[in-house]
């Protein structure tokens, strides 16, 4: 591990791309900086439990990435009082604990929206114009043109109005797009700038051209695109996934494209991210000509890091000094509950 800065509170981060204007905020703000030194291609999600235990020893805070967040590990760490994810999702964090143990767990809400909405809509244009066919030719020496679809004008349903889905209806709207949407919380602004229709799920699997996905990862929302929904899908249509791995069945999802019934999809997660059993489902998907696939990169830009990482230091150096995080990135706050404990003992 790597001592970046003297400060008074230690803060592990187990990611990479830790920029130094943020590692200076911090130091700043009385924080050590203390970056782990992962194995390469390794990330926080790999460790097992005994080795980051070991390296988060004597952390006040700790700025995570895609590590599981569990109740033996908190109970391991008394000193902790602060886990900042870097990214939006956190499914990988056991929220009882955290308030159960008097912790605080916050994520980067509004850092990395951009970032996540440009890769979508490039997804979008990368697998109907066939980009990835387009390259193969060319390496091979063939400048046979395969005959791609416009976004102009299509038909592009949104499933979660989130600020990464609000994004990509903003960025559709450049292509005059017609938009529907799905969400349980009706948007009033853009139904007012008549920017989205609302429709119900089976509507928008049935009508639009192209699909994605901005929902949260819930036992309500896993799977949400399966057989039973993919099966109601044009022929001609294109689904897309750069929320999570889990939102959509991937060997439901390959099946479609092997018969045919899909005409392609643009995937930055996998369900083989959290569910080993799928890596031959995520190998066969890849490994398709009509699938456009990215390592989970979707916020992962200069300038979209550079932001998720002061909004997480942001976090972390509020709690640190007693204050409260912006009411958005609080995903749990167990302090007021370990208060009344200590009073009632």
């Amino acid at each position: 591990m790597n001592t970046l800065q003297a400060g008074k509170h230690k803060v592990v981060v187990t990611q990479r791309f830790f920029d130094a204007e943020t590692i200076d905020y911090l130091a700043a703000n009385g924080c050590e900086a203390v970056l782990a030194d992962l194995p390469p291609g390794q990330g926080d999600g790999d460790l097992p439990l005994e080795t980051m235990v070991r390296l988060l020893q004597g952390a006040s805070g700790w700025i995570v990435g895609h590590a599981w967040v569990t109740r033996e590990l908190l109970a391991a760490l008394p000193d902790l009082q602060v886990v900042s994810r870097r990214g939006v999702g956190y499914e990988r964090i056991d929220l009882d604990a955290v308030r159960d143990l008097g912790r605080v767990a916050t994520i980067a809400a509004g850092a990395n929206d951009a970032t996540v909405a440009d890769l979508t809509i490039g997804l979008m244009i990368a697998v109907a114009r066939r980009f990835r066919e387009c390259q193969a030719g060319l390496e091979a020496g063939s400048w046979a043109i395969p005959l791609g679809t416009d976004l102009y004008r299509k038909t592009v349903g949104v499933v979660g109005l989130g600020r990464i889905g609000r994004g990509v209806v903003r960025r559709l709207k450049g292509f005059e797009a017609r938009v529907l949407a799905y969400d349980e919380v009706c948007d009033k602004v853009l139904a007012a700038e008549g920017a989205v229709e609302y429709v119900d799920l089976a509507a928008i699997f049935a009508h639009s051209d192209y699909l994605t996905i901005h929902a949260p990862l819930t036992p309500t929302t896993r799977f949400l695109a399966r057989e039973e929904t993919i099966r109601h899908m044009k022929p001609t249509s294109f689904l897309i996934n750069a929320a999570r791995g889990g939102l959509v069945e991937d060997r439901d999802l390959l099946a479609a494209l092997k018969e045919k019934r899909l005409a392609g999809a643009g995937l930055d997660v996998f369900v083989s991210e959290s569910d080993p059993s799928y890596l031959e489902v995520t190998r066969e998907l890849i490994s398709l000509p009509n699938v456009v696939a990215t390592p989970h990169v979707g916020a992962s830009t200069t300038d979209g890091l550079g932001r998720t990482n002061r909004v997480a230091a942001e976090c972390v150096v509020a709690v640190l000094g007693g204050d409260t995080p912006p009411a958005s990135c609080v995903v749990a706050d167990g302090r007021q509950s370990a208060v009344a404990h200590e009073n009632a003992s």
